[in-house]
């Protein structure tokens, strides 16, 4: 196809197109969704300083990460009809384009209300920008290119929230908290102006909009949005016993029912769930899932120990979690030469039995762990992130017809972020619950009896008492430093049951795995595909 047609908005199908402008296209939309999926955690690390740059407090703050969150999860399964609707030249780069502005928008918020709106904005046009790749790597590639995008997609999933911290940390240590956002723009911008002129594989169809299931997509937002609130909110608000919770979470459970009901009834759901009768999708949806869980979680968790068991700054934690990218980097070459001797049912268990055998690796966790003692368990994360994702990603939905794909990918998605919410909402609920229940059991062997308690506390009251001139204060002093200490192994010992629950997902999906049938991914899309 020559320059004129194409200037004149007329299709390029992949296979007019070299291998290089192939690879130059599918980089360009891949920088876009590593920017996006990097945006979930790259604030993370960076709440209090955000926090205190908008004299916000505790509360307010986390709707920084909260409100992208709901946002982008609402979106996801709708990009496969917004897909169809508007093409995947237009829908991305709108996206892209939003996206950018909405950085720009967050890094100059003035009060914690606009950054929340911004936020909000910022992660719902991200959040279609991330199964589109998807989609247009299966149309683009086939066979062994195929499987090297898969891969490439894959790492990028897991890679991306994995640096997140470590990103965001070093940056507001160096700069400003506004620069978290900034960055956006450069790649933003780029990618905005060169997707138009590189991705045209199909055509928009307006129509859409006019026969669109709206009550399917409003029982979805209302379903999606709730829920993913009362996931994020219920453990720091005891879950039920807080009135707003409750009613989210009984609103999230009447609206999701309806949309089930509402996607199989309708001719044209938004969201295709007939498409979970497939075994292989179904079992990768549910894969999905559980590395949503390892993969969300754990970033959750080992920063937050970090903070606030070893009182890291955001820099600390930054490169003390930045081992698990590295390896997963490293791991690369070794998922290739896999590929080549084994089916990619045995990499994809492989993969999960490491991520389970990491989680194990954590639970002797102690007060004292830094960079070194965590080094090993994360280095088997990367290797697992990296040998477990992309196997999920071909398998899932690498036999699936183009028309198919469009709203497969989306589903897919979601599972991953439903996993990573419902993850770290364990997690919370853990270290809240668990917490308590450690204290009280090291506290009854703190009593009279204790000796070695009673030797200890006397040294330190004393030695307190001489500094603050008053006995009565110097013991008060050291009752204190008991508490805390009695707290922090408490909560140590806590998020060494965390890890271990993460890991016994892990176990399960690695015994289920051999339930997923062995697939040959299709040729590349023909024209008619489209």
């Amino acid at each position: 196809m020559n320059a004129a047609s194409a200037a004149a908005g007329q299709l390029i199908q992949p296979s007019q197109m070299s291998t290089s402008s192939k690879v130059f296209a599918f980089g360009v939309m891949c920088i876009g969704m590593f920017v996006a999926l990097l945006d979930i955690q790259i604030v993370s690390a960076s709440l209090r300083d955000i926090g205190g740059g908008l004299s916000a407090g505790n509360d307010e703050t986390t709707w920084v990460q909260t409100s992208y969150l709901i946002a982008e999860i609402i979106v996801i399964p709708l990009s496969g009809w917004l897909t169809r609707t508007m093409s995947t030249r237009w829908l991305f780069a709108f996206s892209a384009a939003g996206f950018t502005l909405t950085s720009l928008l967050c890094g100059l918020a003035w009060n914690i209300q606009s950054m929340i709106v911004f936020r909000a904005l910022q992660g719902f046009l991200g959040g279609s920008i991330i199964p589109t790749v998807f989609t247009t790597a299966f149309a683009f590639f086939d066979n062994k290119q195929r499987v090297i995008a898969a891969s490439t997609i894959g790492a990028i999933a897991s890679l991306a929230p994995t640096l997140g911290p470590t990103v965001g940390g070093w940056i507001t240590d160096h700069y400003s908290w506004h620069w978290l956002f900034f960055i956006n723009l450069l790649p933003g911008i780029f990618i905005t102006l060169t997707v138009p002129r590189l991705v045209r594989i199909d055509l928009p169809d307006w129509s859409l909009f006019r026969r669109a299931d709206y009550p399917g997509i409003l029982l979805m937002s209302l379903f999606l949005g709730c829920l993913e609130y009362t996931l994020e909110e219920g453990p720091r608000w005891d879950w039920m016993s807080d009135p707003v919770i409750a009613t989210t979470a009984w609103v999230a459970a009447v609206s999701g029912v309806l949309f089930v009901w509402r996607s199989l009834a309708a001719a044209e759901p938004v969201v295709d769930l007939r498409a979970l009768k497939e075994r292989n999708f179904a079992l990768g949806c549910f894969f999905s899932f559980v590395t949503g869980i390892g993969i969300f979680a754990t970033i959750y968790l080992t920063p937050l120990f970090l903070g606030r068991v070893r009182g890291f700054s955001a820099l600390q934690i930054g490169l003390a979690v930045f081992s698990t990218g590295l390896f997963q980097i490293m791991s690369i070459p070794l998922y290739a030469w896999l590929t080549r001797i084994l089916e990619l049912r045995w990499i994809m268990m492989i993969g999960l039995a490491l991520f389970a055998l990491s989680m194990w690796q954590f639970v002797p966790i102690t007060h004292d762990w830094g960079w070194a003692q965590l080094l090993l368990p994360q280095a088997l994360r990367g290797v697992a992130q990296q040998l477990a994702v992309p196997p999920t990603v071909t398998l899932t939905l690498g036999s699936l017809a183009p028309a198919r794909l469009k709203f497969a990918s989306g589903l897919f998605n979601l599972m991953r972020n439903l996993g990573g919410a419902i993850g770290i909402a364990l997690c919370a609920t853990i270290l809240n619950d668990r917490t308590n229940l450690h204290f009280m059991r090291l506290a009854e062997h703190l009593n009279g009896v204790n000796e070695a308690m009673l030797q200890w506390q006397g040294t330190l009251g004393g030695d307190f008492a001489a500094q603050l001139g008053d006995a009565l204060a110097g013991q008060a002093a050291a009752l204190r430093q008991l508490w805390q200490l009695t707290y922090r192994e408490a909560l140590t010992m806590t998020f060494a049951d965390a890890f271990l629950a993460v890991g016994c997902c892990f176990v399960i999906a690695t015994l289920m795995v051999p339930l997923m049938r062995k697939v040959a991914p299709p040729k590349a899309a023909s024209a008619d595909a489209h």
